[in-house]
């Protein structure tokens, strides 16, 4: 077989891109609508066929490719909208998906892969993602999808992404890509490693083991956003800078850093930090491309037939334990389009034919890879630009305290120093969750 071809939509910065050439393959297409992406893109991929705009292109300038990639936008199906609520599908971004559905309908891709946040699931009350499972049922794809935190495949942030794999008429492809033939890693006590402090410890910054979800964020600080992952010395706090965050997704160092006329340290700052949040984890992709290259040269079929499909569907817990949970459901896909109940879909499943079966599979692979954040920190101190003030350290302070939260301990303890408040009252808070945390690591 020779190099098999991968045409990439809402490409972002190119972080499917990445794990797919680290898989062995090659990127034929990009498309991508963000300017600074693009810049980015044409930095790393000059001689790539580029376009901008998925609503303008004609099917026939996308060249005839094994894979389709995707992530498509998250802004109308992630919760992190709150009160201004979620279009889902109906939202003008993530939208974009039924445009993609169409250029597939007519190209008809092998494969196409898609991540998009763990909203995707409940959004509309389910009826979102009973949508998307449709409208790909209808071009011909058995697809299969699942929850899978980039914290197990060696970056140490807790990201859970719903990633889908849609293989044309290939169920058993569809599932090995995303499934394995023998049970997850049973994961226990996930909290404690934002608590944890790393063993790796050395002079210079202390950090946990885990980094919260990177956001798609300017990197400003307001005092309020206690959830982002800051980093602690002794009586200093600064935020991750950009090139962490790089490493953080698993992209090559630098990969962002443009030097792009006209902009300033600051703005390229925010561009960065605000693609990074937004891209998808190259660790993962490049799992999930490896298993797609062996399916490529699968020659296990099912038959057609009634029988078959439902012989499938019963087998599937077999062929991929994974999927067995307290909470597994099958039924058929029309039904539950049409319903008028709300639709909980667990964190994985397979559908084939209109028939789906789905089970909260744990969210890492059977041989997880664990590393520390402080692998990724920068030891030597970084600029000024990147470190907390004291206004802002007591702002998270008050918001911690208020929403009786508990941060990483040495966290805790460089916010009250820089903020200026009482030592006593740090060395305090400091004994205590250390206390805490031992009993949580103890259980």
């Amino acid at each position: 077989m020779g190099t098999p071809t991968v045409a990439s939509f809402f490409t972002g910065i190119g972080g499917f891109d990445i794990g797919f050439e680290q898989a062995g393959f090659s990127i034929s297409f990009q498309c991508e609508i963000h300017a600074f992406c693009n810049s980015v893109l044409a930095y790393h991929w000059s001689k790539i066929p580029r376009f901008k705009d998925i609503l303008t292109i004609d099917s026939e300038v996308v060249p005839d490719s094994e894979i389709w990639c995707a992530g498509f936008p998250c802004q109308d199906l992630s919760v992190a909208r709150g009160s201004k609520g979620r279009h889902g599908l109906n939202g003008s971004r993530s939208g974009l998906f039924f445009r993609l559905s169409e250029l597939a309908g007519i190209k008809k891709p092998r494969v196409i892969l898609m991540e998009n946040v763990h909203g995707l699931l409940n959004s509309n009350n389910g009826k979102d993602f009973a949508e998307l499972l449709y409208t790909l049922d209808s071009l011909n794809y058995a697809v299969s999808w699942r929850l899978l935190n980039s914290r197990y495949f060696g970056l140490p942030q807790s990201r859970s992404r719903i990633y889908i794999c849609a293989w044309m008429n290939d169920p058993i492809a569809a599932g090995n890509v995303l499934f394995e033939n023998h049970r997850p890693a049973h994961l226990r006590n996930e909290r404690s490693a934002f608590l944890s402090t790393s063993w790796k410890r050395g002079p210079g910054p202390i950090s946990p083991k885990l980094a919260f979800c990177l956001a798609a964020t300017s990197g400003r600080h307001t005092g309020t956003d206690w959830s982002r992952t800051y980093i602690p010395y002794t009586d200093e706090v600064r935020r991750l800078t950009p090139l962490e965050c790089e490493r953080l997704q698993g992209f090559p160092d630098h990969w962002t850093e443009l030097h792009l006329k006209n902009v300033g340290v600051e703005k390229s700052d925010s561009l960065r930090y605000h693609a990074l949040g937004n891209a998808v984890s190259v660790s993962v992709v490049k799992w999930i491309a490896k298993r797609i290259r062996e399916q490529l040269n699968n020659t296990e079929m099912i038959c057609n037939s009634r029988n078959s499909q439902l012989n499938f569907l019963i087998d599937s817990l077999n062929r991929w334990p994974g999927l067995r949970s307290s909470k597994v459901i099958n039924g058929k896909l029309a039904t539950a389009q049409k319903s008028n109940e709300k639709i909980i879909w667990p964190k994985a499943g397979i559908l084939w034919k209109n028939e789906f079966i789905a089970g909260n599979t744990p969210a890492s692979p059977c041989e997880p890879i664990y590393t520390d954040l402080i692998d990724i920190v920068e030891h030597e101190k970084p600029d000024s630009r990147y470190f907390l003030s004291p206004n802002a350290a007591e702002g998270i302070l008050r918001r911690v305290d208020s929403q009786n939260r508990h941060l990483f301990p040495y966290l805790r303890s460089a916010l009250e120093r820089l903020s200026g408040r009482s030592l006593h009252e740090s060395r305090v808070l400091d004994i205590s969750l250390q206390t805490e945390l031992s009993l949580l690591e103890s259980v």
